[in-house]
């Protein structure tokens, strides 16, 4: 079957412009590596990878904050595995780990509700990064330590909302995005119907994708031929989890905890209402009401273009840092952090179409 989607996807382009899709997601990403799409495309279709890793577009500033706290001897800091090794202004969560400080790397934000329960006399910090997809688990953590009575587990909020960013990226005149495969995951919880303003307001066509390879191309099919009959619209080829109204339930969980404000994206700036943050009647849970810290903030002079490889405005190779001085083993910028990082999929899958 995906021999048949490939022609006519040969078919269609034949004749148009240069095109440029953008995936918003990093297992897309790393999906599209994987099966070698790039290479089978038509010369005249470019995928780009947008500002689909939430790890990638954390603030140094929140990096900051967070290396503070875990200085503190009363801290215990609980993260993701791929947050450890996030660059912040000076250093990261994996140096100051080895200098002695109690981070723990754990899968669930459930998993502090047991550490915070075993350490009494500690103070349990979750650093709370994701998109929508992860958020409402997160909300549903802070309920079950309200419901507990749980005194010592508290969350560090770096939730980021990703329509507010698509807006953002579609404002900005260096940005080139013909079309856009929206981040599957995510739309399982927000359905599809939050993306409309995408052909109502800009004129330009989504596909919410899966992440097979057949789904991936099935999806720029779909763009390409939103395209040639000009008529745009979100079209959902992941009808077998996302719907157009989205998880309510998650929903009603992920409301009920946090509300939107304005959130600063490594490389693309504040943007407005697209963070999330602790409602004031859940406020004993943010580490920041309780015990706030400062951070100087920095701003380093460094070669690292990540914030144009999460804009669509450059891809990794034209970084002069990558596979250079920046791997991932030693990464200078996030996008190499993260094992759904643009730049470390490009450096792990891309290998054999570039020399270093």
């Amino acid at each position: 079957m995906s021999n048949g989607i490939i022609e006519k996807i040969f078919e269609l382009a034949e004749g148009k412009k240069n095109l440029r899709f953008m995936e918003v997601c990093g297992t897309h990403t790393v999906s599209i590596f994987r099966a070698g799409i790039r290479q089978i495309l038509p010369k005249n279709i470019e995928l780009v990878s947008g500002p689909g890793c939430p790890v990638c577009v954390t603030d140094d500033s929140y990096i900051d904050k967070a290396i503070e706290y875990a200085k503190k001897s009363e801290i215990i800091i609980a993260t993701f595995g791929d947050m450890l090794k996030v660059p912040g202004s000076r250093s990261n969560l994996a140096e100051i780990s080895a200098e002695g400080a109690d981070v723990r790397i754990i899968y669930s934000p459930m998993d502090c509700l047991k550490i915070a329960a075993e350490n009494p006399d500690k103070k349990i910090i979750f650093l709370a990064v994701g998109f929508e997809t992860t958020a409402p688990t997160a909300a549903a953590a802070i309920l079950s330590a309200k419901n507990s009575g749980l005194k010592n587990l508290f969350f560090l909020s770096a939730q980021k909302l990703v329509p507010p960013a698509l807006k953002m990226l579609l404002n900005d005149s260096a940005v080139k995005v013909d079309g856009f495969l929206l981040p599957g995951h995510v739309a399982v919880v927000t359905g599809t119907k939050i993306f409309d303003f995408l052909a109502n307001d800009y004129k330009i066509p989504s596909v919410v994708s899966g992440f097979e390879a057949e789904e991936i191309l099935l999806a720029i099919l779909n763009l390409l031929k939103q395209i040639d009959e000009k008529k745009f619209f979100v079209a959902n080829e992941y009808k077998s989890v996302v719907k157009s109204e989205g998880n309510i339930a998650a929903q009603k969980i992920l409301y009920e905890v946090y509300e939107k404000v304005d959130a600063d994206w490594r490389g693309l700036g504040k943007i407005k209402n697209s963070g999330l943050k602790v409602r004031k009647n859940f406020s004993e849970f943010d580490i920041e009401n309780i015990l706030p810290v400062e951070v100087e903030k920095i701003t380093k002079k460094t070669p690292c273009r990540c914030g144009e490889v999460l804009r669509g405005i450059i891809q990794p190779l034209e970084c002069p840092l990558f596979g250079k001085s920046c791997q991932p083993l030693h990464a200078v910028g996030p996008c190499m952090v993260s094992v759904e990082g643009v730049c470390a999929a490009w450096y792990k899958y891309g290998a054999e179409t570039f020399s270093f």
